[in-house]
């Protein structure tokens, strides 16, 4: 674990008076922590600053060849106004297995661990109190090479920036309508769709802005070399329930293993629910959903938490999940994994690292 340096920000913003109106990724606290890396040196020069603009060179390899992951976790203050993170150690292992599909350098997990205690320490005044906010946590790594030609770097940068959040949806856990993409794809199995690298979310944006377009919150993808079966919502993966069953398409390469699904699988597992994850044609989903052999559809990833779907749009016929309302089985995966995440119940799989 290296040495990690602290320059505090002698100019701290005015911190935020209404915690209602935080919504999500539009503020940053006053510190963030870099870690560089060059080859043959490894990793080097772990410190904190004054959160502000990074330095790069316009022919800066991220830029131009797309040599980026991330990833996204929380820190929840408790009744007892002390901090708590979920399944930190978990996003950081997902975040080397992308840099390993990404060609990118191996992280230094237990200083990247180290430095974000550390900086949550130093700006934990920012983490809000109101019930449903958090402090949302954005590690990041990019490729920094100032030359152009598509290799693997050899220099990169890692950081992590905070943020203080409210609910990812404004409507928080009402229920969303969802429109099935039928024209375009995100990802294919061999490809990345299963790291966590900027070239996953651009492939999805423009399905969006024509979802958005028609009053949709979300895109559900189908495979890549069929469309025919179904695979993740854009910011989330997808659930179906099935009376006592929870039922989600399986890993197979083009889908980006969730935190919030896995913990929601064991969660479903613990709860007395048959969990299921398998291959799931759309076409018979739509159809169980229109017969009513599905109850409950919704979407689960680290910003929104669990999303419930109101209705699917397919090739212009809308399919309304149940009554349109939040299921009781969405409400209570839900209650469950907030109640551990900010420490109203007990944590059965250890999955909550106390910082104070």
């Amino acid at each position: 674990m290296a040495h990690i340096t602290v320059t505090p920000n002698q100019h701290p913003k005015a911190k935020p008076q209404d915690e209602s109106k935080l919504g999500f990724g539009q503020l940053f606290t006053d510190h963030m922590f870099l870690h560089e890396y060059d080859e043959g040196v490894g990793w080097h020069d772990a410190r904190i600053v004054p959160y502000g603009p990074i330095q790069m060179d316009p022919s800066c390899a991220a830029l131009h060849y797309g040599q980026t992951i991330f990833e996204g976790l929380k820190c929840y203050r408790r009744a007892d106004k002390g901090l708590q993170l979920f399944r930190a150690g978990d996003n950081f292992a997902r975040m080397a297995r992308s840099a390993a599909r990404m060609g990118m350098a191996a992280p230094d997990v237990d200083t990247w661990m180290d430095g974000l205690k550390q900086l949550i320490d130093l700006d934990q005044d920012w983490v809000p109190t109101r019930d449903g906010t958090s402090l949302y946590i954005r590690p990041a790594m990019i490729a920094m090479d100032a030359k152009l030609g598509v290799h693997t770097a050899q220099k990169y940068l890692f950081f992590i920036i905070l943020s203080p959040v409210g609910a990812y949806y404004p409507g928080g856990l009402a229920p969303n309508d969802i429109y099935v993409e039928d024209a375009y794809v995100r990802a294919v199995r061999g490809g990345i769709g299963e790291a966590k690298t900027g070239g996953n979310y651009a492939a999805s944006i423009l399905a969006g802005i024509k979802a958005e377009e028609l009053g949709f919150a979300q895109v559900l993808w189908l495979d890549g070399v069929e469309q025919t079966y179904v695979e993740e919502v854009g910011a989330m993966n997808i659930f179906f329930v099935y009376g006592d069953t929870l039922r989600t398409p399986r890993l197979n390469g083009s889908i980006l293993p969730g935190i919030t699904r896995d913990s929601v699988l064991k969660l479903a597992a613990r709860m007395g629910l048959q969990a299921v994850e398998e291959r799931m044609a759309v076409d018979t989903v739509l159809k169980d959903i229109a017969s009513g052999a599905i109850t409950e559809a919704f979407g689960a990833g680290t910003a929104a938490v669990i999303s419930p779907v109101k209705a699917f749009s397919f090739k212009g016929t809308t399919y309304t999940v149940g009554n349109g309302g939040i299921g009781t089985v969405s409400q209570r995966l839900y209650d469950t994994l907030t109640g551990i995440q900010y420490g109203r119940a007990p944590d059965p799989f250890s999955w909550i690292t106390k910082l104070s």
